[in-house]
């Protein structure tokens, strides 16, 4: 082993790296570092296993996989698809499970169904615009908010959101619902292209020992 290079993953903040180290737990790689609430550390190392991990902000995540500053990110397909970085998407983790859905007032249903020019308001404009111009083929004005996009229809900006659905809670709370589903959402495992064939052994034998994991 000492002859590897560094393995180097970039992992979104928050419940997603959590829920990342405890299933890399699982399979035998720890970091204990990273279990230091109190460490200043940008970047952590397992020495023995030659492994370093980074924490980052969702969107950046792609970013620092595409141009090889990390060979393996973890983070939400939402981000992957709004970010839609030169990145090979390898593994579904299995957690974090939500769908990405156009939403809005019960009428605004018809809207959707007529193909009628409306106004979308959304933090994934780039998701959006992929639904509604290639899949839906309806045009639409699409709004980047990145605060609470259910106030969208509330207060007349648009007429419908597109957002990540968990329980649809605040949705009904605010006379919302469900109006169409584009995807299904989860953590996902994605790898630099250079580094899947560099470290392809590696690679290979992590996504194998996680999937088993998961199964």
């Amino acid at each position: 082993m000492s002859d590897c290079r560094y393995l180097t993953f970039a992992l979104g903040k928050g419940r997603l790296a959590r829920k990342t180290l405890e299933l890399f737990e699982q399979i035998g790689i720890t970091c204990e570092e990273m279990k230091d609430k109190d460490s200043r550390k940008l970047i952590f190392v397992n020495e023995e296993l030659k492994l370093r991990f980074f924490l980052a902000k969702g969107p950046d995540v792609p970013t620092y996989v595409e141009y090889g500053a990390a060979d393996i990110g973890v983070v939400g397909r939402d981000t992957i698809l709004e970010e839609s970085r030169n990145v090979y998407e390898v593994l579904d983790l299995g957690f974090g499970k939500c769908r990405m859905c156009v939403c809005g007032p019960r009428e605004a249903g018809e809207l959707l169904l007529h193909h009628e020019r409306i106004r979308v308001a959304s933090k994934y404009p780039n998701i959006a615009r992929e639904y509604f111009y290639n899949k839906k083929h309806q045009t639409v004005d699409i709004i980047k908010l990145n605060g609470s996009v259910e106030l969208g229809p509330l207060v007349k900006l648009s007429d419908v959101i597109v957002d990540i659905v968990e329980t649809g809670g605040t949705l009904r709370e605010n006379g919302l619902e469900v109006l169409e589903e584009i995807c299904p959402l989860s953590a996902r495992m994605i790898v630099n292209p250079v580094s899947m064939q560099m470290e392809k052994e590696r690679v290979k034998d992590l996504i194998y020992r996680l999937r088993n994991q998961i199964l």
